[in-house]
Order: structure tokens, then sequence, then C-alpha cells
């Protein structure tokens, strides 16, 4: 039988649920179970593809092209996995689909209602998902109490009615805050929580309590009495300084053992080693770089949150730490270039619209000019081309059509197939396609192999008619889409010290023992720049 755990939140949001949900997969895994992790996102999109970073962080994209909440590029990289976008549901998900089955009578005359067409709808999804694993961890986005959760929630009782309760178990994420006045740890927010969950029909096996400091005994006991939750299961989650220490964590506590016992699986000692000395040696690093994210979301870390774990694997692979300069793409345009001054690395991501482009557009010229290892990703790598055409080959106001339809020279257009679409969500090219990689370039030192599969997220790409002119002036397209091979994939200066672009996203492929090319690659060259 496979074993469900469902992992829910209590008190306020962001407490980092989807860190001890991808820290349980991780630990189940590194057991010798078979281990996947699904999101429940509550909210009616139904993907997460036209949500504003600053709303949500970052839009993650899968191999298949989902885009998805940004969770599930946690679970990808603490279970070294690739998901499907079937391991998101979403109630926007839910609703549609049995709305449709509605509209072809599939219900025969019934009415329909959240409970049990929508909770069936619901069980449906995660058992489809759970026929392969052994252990399947669901994490249920929001709060106890939204109103937005609550099907999900009645869906996850109803599984633990029908699949035996020695099949599921419930890991409750909730707050316990330490009041400066009072000077000790407050139990009454998790009280209350806990005490809404059992209104609901759930009595949760394990509280995971999310403090600043280690749980004190005193609160510990106070929470397992008063949540009828054993005092083993009452698992101490402080902060810590990285977020790969978690799953170290959470094994010390005894999180996975306890709910190994409590579903009856076998008992076996978990292989951490690598991860330990992963985590060990990120601590220890003694030597720094710093790295520039030249931005327009840089005000929320979240909306680059692969980048920012990208650039952590590379410290790793390179014995250097990665500090990273998050700076405003309307910084630049305001206050110059000398915002850059000093860094040994600039990145220019990607991201959608005007709104800080003329920024990030400086921010590579005087990368290119001051021979500063520099990595544009998706719009990164678009804005480097129209940067190569004004200041290299002196085509004056060469754009993106994206920002300027109107500009002399097109240098970046759009894609012939996003003509005439009437819809934004789902229709980009989106996710894994093949890449070719050119002999004797820097590219192919970097992945060694010939062809590469990486996620894209774009309507917008080189316009193969400047493609020529390019190359005769020095800009060298290393990788072409295997699709297509009007399409530019990779681009580099070959004298320059590193200076290479991407029109897909490294950063979701990139795993804390196997960092992305581009990126190990760009660590490698800001360090060399600091310390040769």
């Amino acid at each position: 039988m496979t074993k469900f755990i469902f992992v829910t939140g209590g008190v306020v949001s962001g407490l980092g649920k989807g860190i001890t949900s991808a820290s349980l997969g991780m630990l189940m895994k590194a057991r010798g179970f078979r281990t996947t992790n699904i999101k429940i996102d509550p909210y009616l999109n139904y993907d997460a593809g036209t949500m504003n970073p600053y709303q949500h962080g970052e839009v993650f994209v899968l191999d298949d092209g989902g885009e998805v909440d940004l969770d599930l590029g946690n679970y990808e990289r603490f279970l070294d996995t690739s998901l499907s976008f079937d391991h998101n549901i979403t109630t926007g998900k839910v609703y549609s689909s049995v709305i449709e089955k509605e509209r072809k009578g599939e219900y025969l005359g019934a009415t329909v209602q959240v409970i049990p067409h929508i909770t069936n709808e619901i069980k449906e999804r995660i058992r489809r998902i759970a026929r392969d694993y052994d252990v399947v961890i669901v994490e249920i986005g929001g709060t106890v109490g939204d109103i937005e959760g609550m099907p999900f929630l009645e869906a996850a009782r109803q599984m633990q009615l029908e699949e035996g309760r020695e099949n599921v178990a419930f890991v409750h994420v909730t707050y316990v805050p330490k009041l400066k006045v009072v000077g000790e740890q407050k139990t009454k927010p998790t009280q209350h929580s806990v005490k809404e969950l059992r209104s609901l029909g759930i009595q949760p096996d394990a509280i995971v309590a999310r403090s600043e400091e280690p749980l004190e005994e005193s609160a510990r006991r106070k929470i397992s009495l008063f949540t009828n939750v054993p005092e083993e299961a009452v698992i101490s989650a402080y902060d810590v300084e990285d977020t790969y220490e978690v799953p170290l964590m959470l094994e010390k506590e005894g999180l996975a053992r306890y709910l190994v016992k409590r579903l009856g699986l076998p008992e076996r000692e978990p292989d951490l080693e690598k991860w330990r000395e992963m985590v060990e040696k990120y601590k220890n690093l003694d030597r720094e770089v710093e790295i520039a994210v030249v931005g327009k979301y840089v005000k929320l870390a979240d909306s680059y949150l692969s980048i920012k774990e990208a650039l952590k694997h590379s410290s790793v692979a390179n014995d250097v730490k990665v500090k990273i300069r998050w700076i405003e793409a309307e910084d630049v345009e305001r206050e110059g270039v000398k915002l850059l001054e000093g860094v040994d690395g600039i990145i220019v991501p990607g991201g959608f619209g005007a709104r800080g482009s003329e920024g990030k557009i400086m921010a590579i010229r005087y990368a290119r000019e001051n021979d500063i290892p520099f990595l544009g990703i998706c719009f990164g790598f678009q804005l480097t081309v129209v940067e190569f055409a004004r200041n290299v080959l002196g085509l004056k106001g060469a754009h993106s059509t994206e920002i300027d339809p109107q500009t002399p020279y097109p240098v970046v257009d759009l894609m012939p197939e996003q003509r005439d679409l009437d819809r934004l969500g789902g229709t980009m090219r989106l996710g894994a396609y093949p890449v070719h990689i050119k002999p004797n370039t820097l590219a192919k030192r970097l992945y060694g192999r010939e062809v590469v599969y990486e996620r894209h997220r774009h309507r917008w790409e080189v316009n193969p008619d400047y493609v020529e002119k390019f190359e005769e002036a020095g800009l060298v397209f290393s990788g072409i889409a295997g699709d297509d091979e009007r399409r530019m994939e990779i681009l580099e200066l070959p004298d320059h010290s590193y200076f290479v672009a991407t029109q897909f996203h490294p950063e979701f492929k990139s795993r804390p023992m196997r960092p992305a090319p581009v990126f190990r690659g760009l660590v490698e060259a800001a360090k060399k720049k600091r310390y040769q």
C-alpha cells in the first residue's frame, strides 16, 4: 500500500511548509522508499504561469512545460528528481475538470457539489500520482482556516478514512513565537491552529514547531498536552543558516523515524553522508565572491529563488561562497553603472515587459566592456543581443519587438507560432527542448555534450535575419535549438573571460550535487577574477 503524508500549515503562511515537505521527502528517499511530493495550491488560477513574481515568487518550469509553484523547485532539488505538471494541483485545475465533466454529462444528472464531486476529483488526482510510489507527501498550501483550502482538507480527511489510518498521516507546521517582553515561547497560536484542524476532523500525528530558537522543553510538553500529540512527535524546527540543513535537523529531531513507525514502514537508516558533506562544505567556505543580480523583482528574493540556489550549488563546486548583490534594474537607469562597481560577476535574469530593460542593457554593456564574468538568462539573453546590436554593430534603436514594436532593427522578434494568440496562460514555448552545442566552444567545454535538454519559458527569440551580422562581428551562437535550427539558444564572446547568455533557464535544472554548468562556469570565472 502507498503511504500518504499530508503537510498542513497554521497561524501564518511562509513558515517553510515547502522546505519541510521537501526535507521529509528527501529523508524518506534516503531510506530507500520510492518517494514523491505533490503541492496543492488552493488559488483559483489554473497554474502559476500568469502570476506576478511579486505576489507569489518565481514561476518554476518543469520538463513537461508545466508552470508551477516554486515549492516544486524545492522538491526537485531536495529529491534530485524531475516532477510533472500533475504534481501541482490547483483549485483552478480541479474545478475546470469537474465543470468539464458536468458539461459532458458524466455525472448522470446529479447535483454537482463540493462534496463529493470536488473532493473526489482531488483524491483521484492524488491517487493517480501515487500509483508508482511507496510514500507520497502532499503539501496543502495556505493555512488551516482559509476558505480556499477547505475542500482539500476535507479530501485529505476522507482519504484517511478510505485508505486506512495506518496508511495516512498528518504533519502540521505551526509557529511558536517568543515575545521579547515575556521572554518565553508561546504555544497558544499552535493550540488554536490544531483546534481548528481538529474541528475539520483531522488529528495531526506530528507537529513541526517553527521558531527562531530551539523549542524549549516546557513548550514541547505543553504543545503535546494540548494537541494530543506525543512529545516525541513535537518537532523543533528552529531557524538555520541554510535551508539544506533542514533535512539534517528534522532527522536529528526524529520526524521521519516517527512517521516510518506510525505508518508501519520497515525501519531503515537513511543514507545522508553526501548531503551532510555538502552542507558542511558550504558552511565552512572561507573565500567569497560577489555576484550582482540585476533584475526587476529583486525586492522579493523568492522571485529569483532558483538562481539563488544555482549559485549556492556552484559555490560548493568551486570552493567559494557567493554573496549576491541584488540590484533593481530601474536603479541602474537612475543612478548608473556605479551600482555594479566591485562585483566579480553579473547576472541579468529573465522577466517580461519594458520596465527596467534599459537598466539591464546598461549592466550588460558594463560587463562586456569591462570583461566582468557575465551570464544572461532568457530576457537577459535577448537584451544581450540588443546591447550588442546597438553598441557593436551600431544599429541605433535596435530592440526587441516586445518592448518597441516599431524598432527599425527588430533583432529580437515574436516567434512565428506566438502570433495571433488570444490566451496568455500556458501558450509560451514551455518546458525541456533539445539544444545542439557547437564543437570548440565554451558551451561545449561547460556541458561536455553535444545535445542537452534545457527548460524554456519565452515568446520572443533572436531574429534569424540578423544572426550572420552578429557572427561576423564576433558574437558566437554556440547553442542552436534541436527542433528548429533557426532558433538561437546560447551565445558567447570568445575574447571575453566569461560572457555567456542562454535563451533557456538553466537554473531550473540545477541540483545541490550537480550545479547547472553555466552557473558553475560563472562562479569559476568570478573566482579567477578575484583571486588570480
